[in-house]
């Protein structure tokens, strides 16, 4: 693996870690339905795209600070 690779990989060793501190409960939990994993990750991706707007508008801003220059 890359190096980038094997950063991914630790991030997501220290989520796992602090979703369990957090929530007492790993992926492997047996409560949640089917259908509410789909909305936890439907409202997890929504989060996504609300980080992704936010960075592209900043982006825009920037864009346009330097082309009136």
């Amino acid at each position: 693996m890359s190096a980038i690779e094997d950063a991914v990989c630790l991030k997501i060793q220290q989520r796992a870690k602090f979703g369990l501190q957090k929530y007492g409960v790993t992926l492997e939990r047996t409560d949640l339905t089917k259908l509410q994993w789909l909305i936890h990750a439907q409202e997890e991706a929504m989060d996504l795209a609300n980080y992704l707007e936010v960075l592209i508008q900043k982006e825009k801003e920037k864009t346009n600070a330097n082309d009136n220059s």
